[in-house]
């Protein structure tokens, strides 16, 4: 008995060991995933300071504000302007262009004009559980306010529109063929089902 106990108890031992290791291997992934997540968060919130200095020295809307505050971003991608959506506490840089690294940054344009220029600005943004960058979007509906601004500090405001879902490679909706109207199309993943991606359109308000 005396004999069986003792492998027991070292088997045991053992599956203690094995458990203890894979626990402290999942912790630091997951403080290193952590860490990547703040120092992203950390880098979009330095190009959102860095925008509202660009708009207090410079009145020139094609002003590449590339590099400020980050030696990540490579030299070709540039802050073209911001966009607040208060119901949802959403506040972020606008990049130029999409790519998986600039996505895990920011908010970034997949296609279109500038901000508050004639046609359909695309932005596109990752739907994070956390709520970041467009992880709330869902919550907005019809008749819901967008603000954009452009790299003069000028501010536009968008009425929502239209709000649906796509499959993933739909791309309708962002077709440019607008006439002579500035609108802004809003696109991320749908959480429950990866091969959608849900869409908010919205025009300029006239005063």
């Amino acid at each position: 008995i005396s004999k069986l106990y003792e492998e027991v108890k070292k088997k045991y031992q053992l599956l203690f060991f094995l458990s203890t290791i894979i626990a402290t291997i999942s912790l630091f992934f997951l403080f290193g995933r952590f860490y990547q997540y703040h120092q992203k968060e950390k880098i979009s919130k330095e190009l959102l300071n860095n925008y509202h200095l660009t708009t207090l020295y410079s009145d020139n809307s094609s002003y590449e504000a590339s590099e400020l505050g980050s030696d990540i971003l490579i030299r070709n991608p540039f802050v073209i302007g911001m966009i607040k959506i208060d119901k949802i506490d959403l506040n972020y840089p606008i990049l130029s262009e999409s790519n998986d690294e600039l996505l895990r940054i920011s908010l970034c344009r997949f296609i279109g004009p500038m901000p508050n220029k004639v046609g359909n600005l695309c932005i596109a943004g990752h739907n994070y559980i956390d709520n970041r960058f467009f992880g709330r979007l869902y919550e907005l509906n019809i008749g819901d306010i967008v603000e954009v601004y452009d790299l003069s500090g000028q501010k536009e405001d968008y009425e929502i529109t239209k709000k649906f879902e796509v499959g993933a490679s739909d791309l309708s909706c962002t077709s440019q063929d607008v006439g002579n109207e500035k609108m802004i199309t809003l696109l991320t993943c749908d959480n429950s089902n990866q091969n959608k991606r849900l869409v908010i359109q919205a025009k300029m308000k006239h005063n």
